[in-house]
């Protein structure tokens, strides 16, 4: 995944001069051993210059962490901790920070030996909210030195996802398709997370798309799409175009991004893209986000926004399916009931033409888009990738703006069952507990569109974080509650 930051966080002990400095320095340095003896070393980097205790010391750590490449922050409070010059660190270092510190060791050594960093961590919220500062806080921030490691750890997939914003453009081709206004929402938000956007008329990629015809590097794109889809793929004959096209997106990207490190894509994929091109960009699609450039269907900006956070939380590809279908009784009481803890209610379809990266299909082939094959010829709707999805672990989940420029975001976690889906496109029978109800009063309450974006394993714990860090309020954050816990909206007397 090369369209994603590398984190390094810089981890900076912090002590209050009425404390014993000896404190924070022996408590740092059993800390940056815990992570180590767990984790990748390459994760923190120790900030040997000083224990902050006043402006000059924060200072002087803040030149230190950022001459040594660290791009995100953990203030460790050995003790107590200097309220001011600790919060000015996180104020003044520029990208994603947490505040964590350290719990007592030992019964034996509670006169000279107590940290106080319990009542500390109060004073350095406290201190946070009055300078506007955001800052990550652990469930339960105080710890032994594993602990606080283990915190450290957690904070990765947060901090990658906050960095990866704050360098992301979106770039997107044409308006979205008539009768899809639902993946259309003011972009006013995109600006105030830090995103750019790069907005193209359809005529520019087909220009760019035409500029590419015999281009020398076409033989070994195709290559590659015969390996992956097998040499005999009765579609094959496509592949010359759809390699010409997958090139003429990462030239895009490179000759694009300008400033920014890293792209996303919100693609047009019809009704006009298959006559003019002569083919579909499912396949296309499916190996960028497989490369780690995710690239959304129907131009949906905040359905790409979504799926490239989820690739910095997962750094695995992942998915953006339609909500799409129920899953027939017939099917449920072969194969779901009794053999899973689900209802018929908390299972659906995930569904869309063939945009997953075939890394997450069960088998795939290359086919038409059978929809779109009902009102034109079969042979320019052909180039999507077919497949059941994976079974396992998974997280469906969106960030959006409405239609007032608020952030809203909904969060679930659940599983693709190892059902034949017995359908075509790129498909999974999905099961996420309490989905019925998930479904009324969070996805058709809060007015979602049918796109949600699917990282393969749990993620919700760091979306969560995430979500909170970059503003979305409290009361926004939707996710499928457990029984006997009511929606607001939720009719009481069922």
């Amino acid at each position: 995944m090369e369209n994603i930051p590398v984190v390094k966080v810089g981890i900076v002990a912090v002590s209050r001069d009425c404390f014993p400095e000896s404190l924070a320095v022996t408590r740092r340095e059993a800390l940056i051993q815990a992570y180590k003896n767990k984790y990748n070393d390459a994760d923190v980097y120790e900030c040997p210059i000083c224990i902050v205790e006043s402006e000059i010391h924060m200072e002087q750590a803040l030149a230190d962490i950022k001459e040594a490449g660290c791009n995100a922050l953990a203030v460790y409070l050995g003790n107590f901790g200097p309220e001011i010059s600790e919060t000015m660190l996180a104020k003044y270092f520029d990208g994603p920070k947490m505040f964590i510190a350290a719990a007592e060791e030992t019964q034996n050594d509670l006169k000279g030996g107590r940290g106080d960093a319990y009542c500390g961590m109060l004073n350095a919220s406290y201190n946070l909210a009055l300078r506007n500062v955001k800052a990550y806080i652990p469930e339960y921030p105080v710890g032994t030195a594993q602990e606080c490691a283990d915190m450290i750890h957690e904070f990765l997939p947060i901090a990658r996802a906050i960095i990866g914003l704050s360098q992301l453009k979106i770039i997107s081709f044409g308006p979205r398709p008539l009768n899809f206004l639902a993946c259309n929402a003011p972009i006013k938000q995109l600006f105030n997370l830090g995103v750019e956007i790069e907005e193209n008329s359809e005529l520019d990629l087909f220009e760019a798309f035409h500029k590419h015809e015999n281009d020398p590097r076409i033989p070994k794109v195709m290559e590659d799409m015969e390996n992956e889809i097998g040499k005999d793929s009765p579609r094959k004959d496509i592949l010359p175009k759809l390699a010409q096209y997958e090139l003429t997106l990462l030239d895009w990207v490179e000759e694009h991004k300008g400033s920014r490190k890293y792209v996303a894509i919100a693609g047009k994929c019809w009704p006009a893209f298959q006559t003019q091109f002569g083919f579909v960009p499912c396949y296309v699609n499916s190996r960028l986000t497989g490369k780690g450039i995710p690239v959304s269907c129907e131009v949906d900006i905040y359905g790409a926004l979504s799926e490239f956070i989820g690739t910095c939380v997962s750094q695995d590809a992942v998915t953006l399916l339609d909500i799409n279908n129920s899953v027939p009784a017939d099917m449920y009481e072969e194969s779901i009931k009794d053999k899973f803890p689900y209802t018929h209610k908390d299972t659906f379809m995930g569904f869309h033409c063939g945009n997953t990266c075939s890394q997450k299909l069960v088998s795939c082939n290359m086919n038409y888009q059978m929809i779109m094959a009902r009102a034109l010829p079969i042979e320019v709707t052909q180039g999507t990738l077919e497949g059941d999805i994976v079974p396992g672990d998974i997280t469906f989940y969106r960030l959006q703006s409405t239609a007032d420029n608020k952030l809203r975001a909904y969060i679930a976690q659940g599983e693709v069952l190892p059902v034949a889906t017995r359908s075509f496109g790129s498909i999974g029978v999905f099961a996420i507990p309490e989905m019925g109800r998930f479904y009324r009063h969070v996805l058709i309450e809060k007015n979602y569109p049918h796109h949600g974006a699917v990282a393969f394993g749990h993620y919700g714990k760091a979306l969560f974080e995430i979500f909170k860090y970059i503003g979305v309020e409290l009361n926004e954050i939707g996710f499928n509650q457990p029984a006997g816990m009511l929606y607001p909206s939720e009719n009481p007397f069922q």
